[in-house]
């Protein structure tokens, strides 16, 4: 896991079709700073105490959620292959 101020990991893999992601925000990580909202507005919302949720947390894999997670400072969106629960993002080492 990058610490903030340090460029965050990339995912290996690619949005493929037909798949599904689950996404998870770890709240005790997010420190609101929208990046998430910005890349993918219809994913992810801000709730009143500014932590991060994603809209739906089972949804078709898509590039917008995978930038977003790519683009958190503090790598706090984690993402993974619906059923298989294989890493999507961050990439395991």
């Amino acid at each position: 896991m990058s610490r903030v101020g340090t460029p965050p990991a990339r995912a290996h893999s690619s949005v493929g079709a037909g798949d599904r992601w689950h996404v998870e925000v770890d709240r005790s990580l997010c420190i609101g700073s929208a990046q998430c909202v910005h890349h993918a507005p219809d994913g992810f919302r801000l709730d009143t105490a500014r932590q991060s949720h994603p809209v739906d947390p089972d949804m078709d894999a898509n590039e917008r959620v995978l930038a977003a997670a790519e683009s958190c400072p503090v790598e706090a969106i984690m993402i993974t292959l619906a059923g298989s629960g294989e890493a999507v993002f961050p990439p395991e080492e």
